[in-house]
């Protein structure tokens, strides 16, 4: 059997005529001998509503009160800009796709954050589950290793899946202190043997229950849990994985000795263990792109962690052979305002923003959609969450049509309303 042809060579098969679609272009790529599945991820997610037209979107021929303070620096793509305080990335682009043009009616920061962290709108009758919660559902880790981690905490939960789905939630880690895990961390003075003992002898208890399968799912969810629990607490794999003391100096360095760099770090290390599944989601007192007043005094402090950061894991994948493997999403709940505020700031705005996606079958060195001259709508093409979802589905080579059930019967579609954004996986 000769070599599986490449990814490029896929997409020039489709281009060529032979009638692929973008979804029969990925079963296929799934289906290719020696080709292995994309199924790990990392979901960064900006608490508060990054500015747009001050990171990823500059307008340096609006208005002053609408340019701003940044100017626009070139990068390592011709024809692409972005902010000046965002020298590495900018030596990157070729290494991610920018979105402009995204936009959405919800301006709010709650439900804004369950639109963006699901890809579905809020619906008073269903709760859809995040994402990590879908992989978690469709690519379950190895026994020892939890499928899906939460950086430092999750906002949306499995919805509809059930319990059985949740992210293992772990706190950020601190550059020169010992790092700990909710969940995996033994209680003091319980050794992994000790607690071995008390998993057998509530085993040997349950023998004297029987109907399992007659339980409702969250007290399956529970079990599940249990022997989860277990699994992993027992296992040096993942708790080396969570062990940032093992990383190089050099390494530390390169994400930046800060909250956000260590935590792409830890997120890094996390999928090289063989987790599919991170988000990271920092608490808004820490990183906080919610700028009504001060925004770009803020901005200057919060873009060079994110610059670094960010550019630190593209590296490192790469590095180590895994950004072809790992779909990378980056995204806030919306954008900020088009003109800037008496307070120097920027407020709620989601008729337009950006989004940033990398790795997988993501084509990078491009920018796809537009907003008008004051960043304030799409210019032509608009792009929804609904779409996000879907591409971001499809690069982990998951269907955003697939249906699932509920637990009150009632099939759901993964994504009910967007479709994968085409240009992403084709330059």
């Amino acid at each position: 059997m000769g070599s599986p042809l490449t990814r490029r060579q896929w997409l020039s098969v489709g281009a060529l005529g032979a009638g692929l679609t973008l979804s029969q272009y990925l079963r296929l790529q799934a289906a290719a001998p020696g080709k292995p599945v994309l199924r790990s991820a990392i979901f960064i997610f900006l608490e508060g509503g990054p500015s747009h037209q001050d990171t990823f979107d500059l307008k340096p021929d609006a208005p002053a009160a609408v340019r701003g303070e940044f100017n626009p620096i070139r990068t390592n793509v011709s024809g692409v800009q972005i902010c000046e305080h965002l020298p590495m990335l900018a030596q990157r682009a070729d290494k991610y796709a920018i979105l402009r043009g995204v936009s959405h009616n919800l301006a709010d920061h709650g439900i804004g954050k369950k639109y963006l962290l699901t890809g579905n709108k809020p619906s008073q009758t269903v709760s859809y589950p995040e994402y990590g919660s879908i992989v978690s559902r469709q690519f379950p880790s190895a026994a020892d290793l939890p499928t899906y981690v939460s950086i430092d905490e999750s906002f949306v939960g499995p919805g509809y899946l059930g319990s059985q789905y949740s992210p293992l939630t772990a706190e950020k880690p601190r550059h020169g202190f010992p790092y700990k895990v909710r969940g995996v961390s033994l209680e003091e003075g319980l050794t992994v043997a000790k607690f071995t003992r008390q998993k057998k002898l509530l085993d040997d208890l349950d023998v004297a229950f029987r109907g399992f399968d007659d339980l409702d799912d969250q007290v399956r969810g529970l079990d599940r849990f249990s022997e989860q629990a277990y699994d992993i607490i027992s296992s040096r794999r993942t708790r080396l994985a969570f062990d940032l003391s093992q990383e190089k100096r050099s390494e530390i360095d390169r994400f930046g000795k800060h909250e956000f760099g260590q935590t792409l770090l830890l997120a890094a290390r996390l999928i090289e263990a063989g987790v599919h599944f991170v988000t990271v989601r920092l608490r808004p007192a820490e990183f906080d792109f919610d700028t009504h007043a001060e925004n770009f005094p803020k901005l200057r402090t919060l873009l060079p962690p994110l610059d670094r950061g960010f550019a630190g894991l593209l590296d490192r994948l790469q590095d180590r052979g895994r950004l072809d493997s790992t779909a990378i999403f980056m995204t806030g709940e919306f954008g900020r305002t088009p003109t800037v505020n008496g307070g120097g700031g920027r407020d709620h705005w989601a008729r337009a923003m950006c989004a940033l996606m990398a790795g997988g079958a993501i084509q990078g060195g491009q920018v796809v959609g537009e907003s008008d001259s004051q960043a304030a709508e799409p210019a032509g093409q608009a792009y929804s969450p609904d779409d996000l979802a879907a591409s971001f589905f499809h690069n982990l080579g998951i269907d955003p049509r697939t249906e699932f059930q509920t637990n009150v019967g009632r099939p759901i579609m993964l994504v009910r309303d967007g479709t994968p954004i085409a240009p992403l996986f084709s330059v």
